[in-house]
């Protein structure tokens, strides 16, 4: 199987942005994910996680409370919903496949005014 990610770009700090990843080749429904993300120097961090069952997730601390994690299991995609962002999050963002070594090529944010 493999991810596909979209959506990433340029945003001012407390501007909003929505990531997509759109999955193939494996079963969709039954799968968890995971947005992880990288900063330049630093080591890819987990940010938020959806399990099969939509209303369980989980959040990363600095996640929590601004971004939103979602599936869509009719078009086999996941969305990560970015609130208020900041410097901070400016990162490569990427979706995975928990349990799998399946992750996508990466969306690049970027937070500058």
């Amino acid at each position: 199987g493999h991810l596909v990610e979209s959506g990433g770009g340029l945003v001012q700090p407390g501007g909003s942005l929505t990531l997509s990843c759109v999955a193939a080749g494996f079963t969709f429904s039954g799968a968890a994910f995971q947005w992880f993300r990288q900063a330049p120097g630093k080591e890819r961090e987990h940010v938020a996680t959806i399990y099969s069952t939509h209303t369980l997730t989980d959040y990363s601390a600095s996640a929590k409370g601004r971004f939103t994690i979602s599936r869509d299991n009719r078009k086999e995609t996941v969305y990560l919903q970015m609130t208020n962002l900041k410097s901070e999050d400016m990162a490569v963002y990427y979706c995975h496949r928990m349990n799998y070594e399946t992750w996508g090529q990466g969306t690049q944010v970027t937070v500058a005014s």
